[in-house]
């Protein structure tokens, strides 16, 4: 199970009922092609913008209760009044797509988090609403499992980032740790970029540890199914740790000998 942007919650998973295979899909296709309008590419950042702003227009007119005549979009509309999916989550979710067009910078921490409350957090809680499970306790707990996994894809993806101008390493903390943008040019992996990353690493892992609990609220297939997200985010922490924080050499990521690890830690959480 990969952790990738959009690539962090079920899509139309054995594991998943079959009722909410076709919402999910629905939700991932318009969380995927509206971050790729944003990443891929080589359009201009007006052109990409002025394609996100199309997505808001196609949003507003669903909840104007229109279907637009993009299947894409009618197939969200579709399902975003079948299951009653707040229509502002997926306004987060373009906030930071288009945020992810100009900005390339994170001051401190907190700014770090406000974007993962928009880029991450709402794919947690449209499921949530899926499952007839968004309680406030529950909410809180996916906060902070996604956000998790949205720092846990901005360490691995360090390097992929760098390419395209991006630092999601808060500013504050590179001064802390005294580590400059010369590391990422050059992938240089000394003490302090080690010592860096091992901060990083502990806190996106304390953060998914705060949220897992949801893991065991949640019934059934759905229970299973975050079992698994959660532990393929811890796994994907180690073997950041195992390769001594060297993200530049080579990508962590999963493969299919983690797959009975992270099994067996979803059967025998703890």
């Amino acid at each position: 199970m990969p952790v990738d942007h959009y690539e962090n919650f079920p899509v139309a998973s054995l594991l998943l009922p079959r009722a909410l295979r076709e919402p999910v899909e629905a939700i991932y296709a318009f969380a995927r092609s509206a971050d790729d309008i944003a990443d891929e590419g080589d359009a201009a950042p007006v052109v990409r913008l002025a394609r996100l702003n199309d997505y808001r227009r196609e949003l507003l007119a669903i909840e104007q209760g229109k279907t637009p005549a993009d299947p894409m979009f009618a197939r969200l509309a579709r399902n975003i009044r079948d299951f009653s999916l707040p229509v502002q989550l997926f306004r987060d979710l373009l906030d930071a797509f288009q945020q992810d067009v100009g900005k390339t910078r994170y001051a401190d921490f907190a700014e770090l988090l406000d974007y993962c409350r928009r880029s991450a957090n709402p794919v947690g809680r449209l499921l949530l609403v899926l499952y007839r499970a968004d309680t406030a306790e529950n909410l809180t707990l996916s906060d902070r499992i996604c956000t998790s996994l949205q720092l846990i894809n901005f360490w691995q993806d360090v390097a992929i980032d760098w390419q395209k101008n991006r630092i999601y390493l808060p500013q504050t903390d590179l001064a802390t740790f005294g580590v400059s943008e010369a590391h990422l040019r050059s992938g240089l992996v000394d003490g302090a970029w080690s010592q860096l990353m091992a901060f990083q690493v502990d806190r996106a892992r304390a953060m998914m540890r705060a949220g897992a609990p949801l893991a065991l609220r949640l019934p059934g297939r759905m229970g299973w199914e975050l079992r698994l997200v959660v532990q393929g985010g811890l796994r994907i922490l180690e073997k950041i740790e195992a390769a001594r924080f060297d993200v530049f050499s080579r990508r962590p990521s999963l493969g299919k000998p983690d797959a009975l690890r992270m099994a067996w830690r979803a059967l025998f959480p703890g």
